[in-house]
């Protein structure tokens, strides 16, 4: 399974890592230099939620933040918590 939202299709991007050294000329320095540049993920922020789909069935969906956020997904009542029965008194 992806690490994709079931409802926007978001998934991971990929960018850089810029490490640099030095001052600032601003800051009376002589200037940032480069030293090295590594790739790095950038990972969506998944939610596994319980959502109420189109047709009515309610069904377990990993979905990202934003879409929690903007009210794309439903969320369906709390479920009835079962009751315990009393146990039988032994005889």
């Amino acid at each position: 399974m992806p690490r994709q939202c079931d409802l926007c299709g978001k998934h991971p991007t990929f960018g850089n890592t810029v490490a640099r050294r030095g001052r600032a000329k601003y800051l009376g320095g002589v200037g940032i230099k480069t030293t090295g540049i590594s790739r790095r993920k950038f990972d969506v922020n998944l939610q596994k939620v319980r959502a109420k789909t189109a047709d009515g069935t309610v069904k377990r969906m990993t979905v990202c933040t934003q879409c929690i956020q903007t009210g794309v997904i439903v969320k369906p009542p709390k479920r009835p918590k079962l009751e315990k029965k009393p146990a039988e008194a032994k005889a």
